[in-house]
């Protein structure tokens, strides 16, 4: 969350000559807002949606994917990309949240919602840093969405990845 995913990933899939898909721009123009699916059915039955998003989308490959924050925590979402490259992009927690919180897209973030936005932002990052840190790591601190970018492509030719 706020570290430029959806950005970078179109850059990324026009490099590569890939197509570009934001999974929850996908969640979205199928099932309708996400604080809606939250509201209505609560996070399990969105996580399950998010899952059967990971297996379609791995059984099509040759993608650039963006995923919403939460799915890769999850470990059939995480086997099912499992021979892929996957890379998390990181920033400073003080840097997530002035993105989070300057962001003027109007992104409804479920997880977010109530009084202390900074203070939701700080729990779900501790909460899921341990998990995050199991994927090869891109800061994205001080760095242009095209920099990070170039920072993947650099990986992915070197091999750095094995995906």
């Amino acid at each position: 969350m706020g570290t430029g995913k959806s950005t970078v990933g179109r850059l990324l899939a026009a490099e590569l000559g890939r197509e570009f898909v934001d999974t929850d721009e996908l969640i979205v123009s199928r099932h309708g807002p996400i604080d809606e699916i939250f509201a209505d059915h609560g996070e399990p039955y969105f996580r399950s949606i998010e899952s059967a998003l990971a297996h379609e989308l791995a059984a099509r490959g040759g993608l650039v994917v963006a995923t919403g924050g939460g799915m890769l925590l999850q470990d059939d979402v995480r086997d099912a990309l499992a021979g892929d490259s996957v890379f998390c992009l990181t920033a400073a927690s003080d840097v997530i949240v002035a993105r989070v919180l300057a962001d003027q897209s109007g992104a409804v973030r479920p997880l977010l919602a109530g009084v202390d936005a900074e203070a939701n932002v700080l729990r779900l990052l501790a909460a899921r840093a341990a998990r995050y840190r199991e994927f090869e790591q891109v800061i994205t601190d001080g760095l242009t969405p095209t920099e990070v970018a170039a920072e993947i492509l650099r990986r992915l030719s070197s091999g750095a990845d094995n995906g």
